[in-house]
């Protein structure tokens, strides 16, 4: 009876009696066939898109019967295939390291189904007569002990999220250097954990300070009220009372300006006296300029406008102080009348209204005097006149 050969390595199996003299032979090569079987080694060259078949022949060094395929350098179209036989049951290794886009490559039997390598790595398989199956770590059982996980072997892509957990972290093992900037959202953080020993001096500005119901503004002789922590809850602003008028604005003979009032002034008071006018050599009793006192309501901004009246020359008539809508008039020249204004007569001294210059005491009224005679050679010039402005 001829011999026949096995189903998954091809051995020759030979009948009792046959190949005598030869029998040596055949062994040593049975022999060789396990040896290929068991430690064998083979480069293959794929066809980028097409297919490569190893072959598993009987009694014979072929390539499917190696232990080890590795695939020569390519980069793998799509539909690249590589077979092993049908109806044989072995152990591979394929190492597909130097094969671009591996992906594009599937590995089977040439009739049933195999699998595509993920990446340029080593893989095992077995086949079992019909199918070829991947070996992968995620499908063996076991485990790997803590002693056989390097220190640097587990990184951020090793680490599925949402895997680590409360318990896994000791309390001591966050620290400001594991936290990047930003890191930490207001969702993480506790009513209770922010207190004033966690707030550095001067971190609390403007933008950090909730709105109150006040709105912002400038509020003049404001009422005010401030709760416990020492924030402004309501401002209404208030009206000024009689009296309390405060000096801004001294002015005397010849000059002219704008006067602004203070941004919570709601009244202004002025005193005016025009200039007097002047006299000549030959008659006396030049007229004293106008005077008086003017009041009125303001509404904010408020600006106007002054001239002080300057006393007249020599035969001239004094010249009017004009403040606001106010005017003053100044005195005639010899023979002139007076010029007119509210105040009819010579007020005297006043404590009622603080002078803007001097410290203490109250102003002394004082208008542009008519010019006196004294020579009959010669004139003399009337007096200045003045502005003082207060308000409230």
């Amino acid at each position: 009876m001829a011999s026949n050969y096995s189903s998954d390595l091809k051995l020759e199996l030979m009948t009792t009696g046959e190949n005598a003299g030869t029998w040596g032979d055949k062994t040593n090569t049975n022999l060789n066939l396990v040896q290929q079987a068991i430690a064998g080694f083979e480069q293959i060259t794929l066809t980028s898109g097409g297919t490569v078949a190893l072959a598993m022949s009987d009694g014979a060094i072929s390539t499917a019967r190696n232990l080890v395929i590795k695939f020569a350098t390519i980069t793998a179209g799509s539909s690249t295939v590589c077979t092993v036989p049908d109806s044989i049951e072995k152990f591979y290794i394929f190492d597909c390291r130097l094969v671009t886009n591996p992906t594009n490559l599937t590995i089977k039997t040439a009739s049933g189904t195999g699998f595509s390598p993920d990446a340029q790595k080593i893989y095992a398989a077995y086949t079992d007569g019909t199918n070829l199956t991947e070996i992968s770590l995620d499908t063996l059982g076991g485990s790997i002990g803590t002693a056989q996980i390097a220190d640097d072997a587990v990184d951020n892509d090793k680490i599925a999220a949402n895997a680590v957990q409360a318990a896994q972290l000791s309390n001591n093992a966050v620290t400001s250097a594991k936290i990047i900037d930003n890191a930490i959202l207001t969702a993480k953080i506790s009513n209770k954990n922010v207190t004033t020993a966690k707030i550095a001096d001067d971190a609390v500005g403007a933008d950090q300070l909730a709105n109150t119901t006040v709105s912002a503004g400038t509020y003049a002789l404001a009422t005010i009220t401030v709760d416990a922590q020492g924030r402004i809850t309501s401002a209404a602003a208030g009206s000024a009372g009689g009296g309390g008028y405060v000096p801004n604005l001294e002015a005397s003979s010849g000059q002219t300006g704008t006067f602004t009032a203070q941004n919570n002034s709601s009244s202004i008071l002025a005193y005016m006296c025009g200039g007097g006018g002047g006299t000549n050599p030959q008659r006396q009793g030049a007229a004293n300029g106008g005077f008086g006192i003017w009041s009125a309501s303001i509404s904010q901004p408020f600006s106007a406008n002054y001239a002080v009246g300057t006393g007249g020359g020599i035969n001239q008539s004094g010249n009017t102080t004009n403040f606001h809508n106010f005017a003053a008039n100044g005195g005639g020249m010899v023979g002139g009348s007076s010029g007119n204004a509210p105040g009819s007569s010579w007020p005297g001294p006043s404590t009622n209204f603080p002078h803007p210059s001097r410290s203490g005491g109250g102003i002394y009224w004082a208008r542009g005097t008519g010019g006196g005679v004294t020579s009959m050679t010669s004139g003399v010039n009337g007096g200045p006149g003045n502005l003082w402005v207060w308000e409230a």
